[in-house]
């Protein structure tokens, strides 16, 4: 059976998260809302794909994010090229690039933490490994 997976996140600046990550990994708008008892968010994903993300900010009771070094979303990128203008993307999104905690992400991937300290990991390898 195959499942559709939202990953959902409070942040401080929605309309910061959405241009990020749009422009860091090419992610489109797939849904939005406003004032949903009291929550603003945006969803961003690939049409069709297996997975979204959920952005959200509570207007009445905003949340301060909390992630640790080790909450990692990864991306896999297996042609070397397409990985190195992806992680240029994200650089220039605004994404800093950080040292990852598991020094196997260093190998062949780089560690990236948006303003809100979550961390995006850009792999230079295919999924699944086999």
């Amino acid at each position: 059976m195959a499942f559709h997976v939202r990953i959902a996140r409070p942040v401080r600046d929605l309309p910061r998260s959405e241009k990020m990550y749009r422009a860091g990994l090419e992610l489109q708008r797939i849904g939005h809302f406003q004032d949903h008892e009291g929550f603003d968010g945006v969803m961003l994903g690939t049409p069709g794909g297996a997975y979204h993300f959920e952005f959200t900010h509570c207007r009445s009771h905003p949340i301060k994010p909390t992630p640790t070094p080790e909450d990692l979303l990864v991306f896999y990128v297996p042609d070397r090229n397409e990985w190195a203008l992806r992680c240029e993307a994200m650089a220039t999104a605004g994404f800093k690039r950080v040292t990852s905690l598991n020094p196997y992400w260093e190998r062949e991937g780089r560690t990236f933490e948006d303003h809100d300290g979550y961390r995006v990991v850009v792999q230079c390898a295919p999924w699944p490994r086999g």
